[in-house]
């Protein structure tokens, strides 16, 4: 029998996890960065910056012609650089440890390559045009992203908080290594589409600072193998944990119940009581919010569905058009899993993300079908799609209204309270073009 929530909220409060004692999360000066950027002392949310999560032009209702804009103003000014590296070292609450972590120069150096136009084959577009910084290192704007020469990409942007956990990459686990990865968009045809791996390395080499700084930091200077150590020890570094719910949680004593809305709390008991606790799961001390395995959802089979009706494109708000010569849009063919295992049972089968700063890393489900939590839950609610194959917990499934709005009210609760903080250190650097002091 379920708790009415004010007693479920105190026993879960009174019987959390409890975990060991962390030191505060503190992060010192950096020393050679450019002049432009300022240095902050430690990761924290900056309530006077410019640079933050959220800076995106809402597309909810994009199909009417009534739709109307909610474009935010271009930031100007140079964004606080951060010390990244100490994160390794200091995890942030609720988080795993990370072990070594890369020097400073190198997660210099990886920052500026991921902003680096450069890096793509007409000098158009960088790793951060699709991984947003001001949206959560995903896209909010669009379900699925926009490529070379305005190719379409057929999945949604996975968001790069805390990759360094994720064992298998991509929503199809098709890589192990986020130093080999990089090479699956700078080569994809629809993506950055370099015609192979010797044309980036030779382009980057005739740009004299980064061979020396390639020199500088790796044995073998500039390589296919350093390219990818110097792009995976910026995204390792993009840690964000330490929620309110990780305060609540996991710090020993920290917030009493007050700090930590009834209805927040009555949504995790919901989350572990209607299963969803099952793949999106935790641990005792810390938590990443995911099993990591690889499920049927029932929305590759609503895809495919509507890929059958698609005959038209959307140039603006309430505008279509049907081609009247041959383009590459956004796909629908996507077999997910099957097309790493080779095995038809794999079908539609997606990744589960970490539920970590959900809130803000929409739209949502391996093809952005979902652009809201609300609508995400009504979703599971409804029992999911008519795929006979689609997992079986989601078509036992039942959730009620004032549930979902529970749910939503837990789910909003693991935003991090740094992620502002890498939205203003991603903006310390110049996009495309090398820095000041060497950078």
């Amino acid at each position: 029998m379920m708790l009415p929530p004010e007693n479920t909220a105190m026993h879960l409060f009174s019987t959390r996890f409890r975990r060991r004692a962390q030191a505060t999360l503190r992060l010192f000066f950096v020393s050679l960065i450019p002049v432009a950027a300022v240095v902050a002392t430690e990761l924290e949310p900056f309530a006077d910056s410019p640079h933050r999560v959220g800076l995106a032009d809402s597309r909810i209702g994009y199909e009417s012609e009534a739709y109307r804009t909610d474009s935010k103003v271009v930031i100007e000014v140079s964004g606080i650089r951060q010390a990244l590296d100490k994160l390794s070292s200091e995890t942030p609450l609720g988080l795993p440890a990370v072990g070594e972590g890369a020097k400073a120069a190198e997660i210099d150096l990886g920052r500026q390559l991921f902003f680096d136009r450069r890096l793509s084959a007409n000098d158009t577009l960088s790793c951060a045009m699709c991984h947003i910084p001001e949206q959560g290192f995903t896209q909010n704007e669009l379900a699925t992203p926009v490529g070379h020469q305005g190719k379409g990409v057929r999945r949604n942007v996975p968001s790069l908080y805390n990759v360094v956990f994720v064992q298998q990459l991509f929503l199809d686990g098709r890589e192990s290594s986020l130093v080999e990865q990089i090479w699956s968009p700078l080569l994809a045809h629809n993506e950055m589409a370099n015609q192979d791996r010797q044309s980036v390395i030779a382009k980057i080499a005739t740009i004299e600072t980064y061979a020396q700084q390639f020199e500088g930091l790796y044995s073998g200077g500039l390589s296919e193998h350093s390219l990818g150590l110097a792009l995976a020890a910026y995204q390792r570094a993009l840690l964000s944990g330490d929620s309110d719910f990780d305060r609540w949680y996991f710090e020993d004593g920290a917030l009493s119940i007050d700090h930590y809305s009834t209805e927040a709390a009555l949504g995790f008991a919901l989350f572990q009581e209607k299963g969803c606790i099952d793949c999106h799961q935790m641990g005792d001390n810390v938590s990443l919010f995911s099993d990591g395995g690889f499920y049927n959802t029932g929305i590759g089979y609503l895809r495919q569905q509507r890929g059958v009706e698609l005959d038209k494109v959307q140039l603006a708000p309430g505008v279509y058009v049907v081609p009247l010569v041959s383009a590459e849009t956004e796909t629908f063919i996507d077999d997910g899993r099957a097309e790493v295992t080779g095995q038809s049972e794999d079908r539609w089968q997606y990744r589960t993300p970490s539920l970590r700063n959900v809130a803000i890393t929409f739209p949502y489900m391996h093809d952005g079908s979902l652009p809201t939590l609300e609508s995400v839950v009504a979703y599971y609610a409804g029992s999911g799609s008519e795929d006979p194959l689609q997992d079986v917990r989601i078509s036992d499934m039942t959730i009620t209204v004032a549930e979902q709005q529970a749910l939503v009210a837990f789910l909003r609760t693991l935003t991090s309270n740094q992620v502002d903080a890498l939205v203003s250190d991603a903006r310390s650097v110049q996009i495309g073009e090398r820095g000041a002091a060497g950078l």
